[in-house]
């Protein structure tokens, strides 16, 4: 018996051309979808030229799309940086043995996790407006940036607590034995292989900022999306418009998955082993000690 087989119960030849019949009619569906939406898209003159010439003139890159890109990547990295120091904090908070810091972090976490996002957005936007604590022309980049980052930072938050709470007790245990603080454990064993198992769903989330940042049209925000329907609406070409900013989108959340698995594949090689970091940290001090001494 094979060792695949051992995992499942082998299909028989029914079974085998039923899933061939399946797959077979699930791509001609497909196709058939396909071609019914291009012709609707070709009668109309969706898809003629001059829909598209439109989008090989610097003007249209200059005026609409590239402001709308600038303005998606700045909050976007923005939110990321900020979500995920926030993040890591109220992860952090809910996991320590102090029973007063960890009830608010757990409350700020169910709070910011329960109010949609866009509530935040046009909350902090009036804010910010109201008592002038940003420029004017920043208002509405902060209320995206406020938003996105509240409410990805509990998420991010409950990333970080399962990910620590995945990981096999006895780690822990050692470290307590070999007594070490608390703060210790977590800085120098948990968080460390937490981080680097977290990282795929972090990846995740962090595209969800990404996309998150459309919602900002609500409060005046320049970004991708906003921006491809005004020049669909100059150019009177939606549907082209949509596609283009769809394939942006596209390029740069590859872009942001790739850079994410690049560094998580450099972690993997460059992180040391947990009981070869608790030695350092144990060992550092008084060997340091000792060595300015001679």
């Amino acid at each position: 018996m094979s060792s695949a087989s051992m995992l499942f119960d082998a299909p028989g030849p029914r079974a085998r051309a039923r899933n061939r019949a399946i797959s077979l009619g699930t791509i001609l569906a497909a196709v058939f979808v396909g071609w019914v939406v291009y012709s609707r898209l070709n009668a109309k003159g969706q898809l003629d030229a001059d829909k598209w010439r439109p989008f090989l003139t610097a003007n249209l890159w200059k005026t609409y799309l590239l402001p709308g890109v600038q303005g998606t990547l700045t909050a976007a990295a923005w939110s990321i940086v900020l979500a995920l120091a926030a993040g890591v904090v109220l992860g952090v908070g809910r996991l320590t043995t102090i029973s007063a810091i960890r009830w608010v972090c757990a409350v700020l976490v169910e709070f910011f996790r329960a109010v949609p996002v866009l509530i935040m957005m046009i909350f902090a936007y009036y804010v910010y407006a109201l008592y002038a604590v940003v420029p004017a022309r920043q208002l509405a980049l902060a209320g995206v940036v406020t938003g996105l980052t509240l409410y990805n930072a509990a998420v991010i938050a409950e990333i970080v607590r399962a990910g620590v709470h995945a990981l096999p007790r006895g780690q822990s245990e050692a470290a307590a034995a070999l007594g070490m603080r608390w703060g210790q454990t977590m800085r120098v064993i948990l968080l460390p292989q937490a981080v680097t198992a977290m990282l795929p769903v972090l990846v995740s989330q962090l595209v969800v900022v990404l996309k998150d940042t459309a919602i900002g049209y609500q409060i005046t925000f320049v970004e991708m999306v906003r921006q491809g329907t005004v020049a669909g609406a100059q150019y009177s070409n939606f549907v082209p418009a949509l596609i283009v900013i769809a394939a942006l989108m596209i390029v740069v959340n590859i872009g942001l998955s790739g850079l994410a698995f690049s560094i998580e594949q450099r972690l993997r090689r460059t992180r040391r082993s947990p009981l070869e970091a608790a030695t350092i940290e144990q060992e550092g001090a008084p060997g340091a000690a000792v060595a300015q001494a001679h």
